[in-house]
């Protein structure tokens, strides 16, 4: 009796495929910006200002959102659910007291002076810090579901949840990674 091997290839799930290829997509976005940015910065006429310390506290918050949340999604599939529950809450929370802080420091900007139209440099750190925030706006709306679903779907993990979480998890972190790369870059750049 002849034996059929099958090989099982190592696919890679649609809904993971697109999230990647969104994240490529953005991640060439940025790269244009800050090349622009270096472009712009070498052709002179430069404002140079220092970031406001709600930069700083809001970049320690994203980090540290990055890390509940690590914590939320090994207790779910450990299946703590008491505390994939608090942590997840926890993530969210910090996600928006990231934005609350960059409005801050946009803000405090503005009252010294550096706004969209009054330098390029200023310009340009909006663009970057702006943008930035719109995909967090994203990742919390994301978040907001998978904490509605913390607290409607029951306690158990089921395959479908898992996925849909790690898909809202990898989006987090790297909003979160994105905005390390530009907040570094923004100070070395200066």
């Amino acid at each position: 009796m002849e034996q059929t091997i099958i090989h099982n290839r190592n696919k890679i799930h649609p809904q993971k495929f697109a999230l990647w290829a969104s994240l490529a997509s953005i991640l060439m976005m940025f790269g244009a910006f800050t090349s622009a940015y270096i472009v712009k910065q070498s052709a002179g006429n430069w404002l140079e200002f220092s970031l406001p310390a709600s930069f700083y506290f809001s970049t320690a918050l994203l980090v540290l959102s990055s890390i509940t949340l690590h914590i939320s999604q090994r207790s779910f599939v450990r299946q703590q659910i008491s505390k994939y529950k608090i942590f997840l809450g926890v993530s969210f929370l910090l996600g928006i007291l990231f934005v609350v802080l960059q409005y801050a420091g946009w803000t405090e900007l503005y009252d010294k002076g550096v706004d969209l139209k009054g330098n390029v440099s200023g310009s340009f750190f909006y663009l970057l810090s702006g943008i930035h925030a719109l995909h967090v706006l994203g990742g919390l709306a994301a978040l907001m579901v998978a904490v509605i679903h913390a607290f409607s779907l029951g306690n158990h993990v089921t395959p479908a949840r898992k996925h849909r979480f790690d898909l809202v998890v990898t989006y987090w972190h790297f909003v979160d990674a994105l905005w390390v790369y530009l907040f570094v870059f923004l100070i070395i750049s200066k």
